[in-house]
């Protein structure tokens, strides 16, 4: 039996680099994410997904402070910084067999492991502030849960198609490994997309995301 592993990098929601922004326009810099933040079970699987919650401070006694302070202090992405930041670990184990001159994969499972890096807001704000940023904290996790259903999604069809893949004439199982290494990079791609489209629908104007850092701020 072998092990296979991978890892993800996320796209966290970029912050511009210059916190001083007007709200409207640091909404229109908001990126891409990817991640869940509730344990994740995969119903009629032999496995769950684990998940990792890491947190970063920020401070302020307002909206407008605590964004800002996400704006200086949330983990870089490239040239800019991120409200949250996800990355996964995915590691398989594989069993590979030859029968009949052939290759297959009799038996494959997966270790998902999703991490989080998200603000944390100081434990005495005022309470008009705390109630805001309760709404806000829990709909980027109500968003982020979405980008986990998607890595999971990626990982069921990865294993659906992984057990029992043969292929004829393969000694030695080089075939069969690349046909699956072709599909992998395929359905990555496909989670990818998947991301960007959801993303699109939230960051922009009037969106999900869009109204929550208004409201927040405001």
């Amino acid at each position: 039996m072998t092990f296979a592993r991978s890892k993800g990098a996320g796209r966290g929601e970029n912050l511009p680099a210059r916190p001083g922004l007007r709200p409207r326009r640091m909404i229109a810099s908001l990126a891409l994410a990817c991640a869940s933040f509730a344990l994740a079970t995969a119903p009629g699987y032999s496995w769950d997904a684990v998940e990792r919650v890491e947190t970063y401070a920020i401070e302020g006694t307002t909206g407008l402070e605590l964004y800002r302070s996400i704006g200086r202090n949330g983990p870089k992405i490239g040239p800019t910084r991120a409200i949250a930041y996800t990355t996964f670990d995915l590691k398989w184990s594989r069993d590979y067999r030859e029968a009949d001159g052939g290759c297959r994969l009799a038996a494959v499972k997966p270790w998902l492991t999703i991490i989080y890096k998200l603000p944390k807001a100081p434990a005495n704000l005022p309470a008009s502030t705390a109630a805001r940023w309760q709404r806000f904290i829990a709909g980027i996790r109500a968003h982020e849960h979405v980008h986990g259903e998607i890595i999971i999604d990626m990982v069921k069809e990865i294993e659906a198609f992984s057990a029992g893949l043969f292929v004829d004439n393969d000694p030695g199982c080089s075939k069969v490994r690349a046909t699956l290494q072709k599909r992998l990079g395929e359905l990555s791609n496909e989670q990818r997309r998947k991301s960007r489209d959801f993303d699109r629908d939230e960051l922009g104007a009037g969106g999900n995301v869009h109204k929550l850092v208004l409201d927040l701020v405001n």
